[in-house]
């Protein structure tokens, strides 16, 4: 069975860092592009960064690209989220999730999501 185990999160100051990782299982995480997503109080879910199977691509979301760096450790099946200069609208549940590429992870529905991991940045 897929399983997603997001953590790292936590409370930080604005400004601060975060590193997120998210551990997969039950699937060839090294076949498959993986990103993150989250959702903050009151929105849907977006998403915030991919990176493709071979870790030499990488997509953000615009109002995270430059503070955000995702990144992947195929031998550990986990991918880790890198979060800088963290604003409070940042403030959100994070998820990853995984896909053929980073387009079709995009698009997609994705039947199932871990508990994901709380990230809550104060101003």
């Amino acid at each position: 069975q897929v399983q997603l185990v997001e953590s790292g999160g936590g409370l930080v100051q604005a400004g601060g860092s975060l590193r997120l990782s998210c551990a997969a299982s039950g699937f060839t995480s090294s076949t498959y592009a993986m990103g993150w997503f989250r959702q903050a109080p009151g929105k849907e879910r977006e998403f915030v960064a991919g990176i493709n199977r071979s870790g030499l691509l990488r997509a953000y979301a615009d109002s995270v690209e430059g503070r955000f760096t995702i990144s992947r450790d195929d031998a550990k099946n986990t991918v880790y989220l890198q979060m800088a200069s963290l604003k409070p609208e940042d403030t959100a549940i994070y998820y990853c999730n995984y896909a053929l590429t980073i387009p079709d992870m995009t698009r997609a529905e994705h039947a199932y999501w871990g508990q994901g991991t709380q990230v809550t940045v104060s101003s």
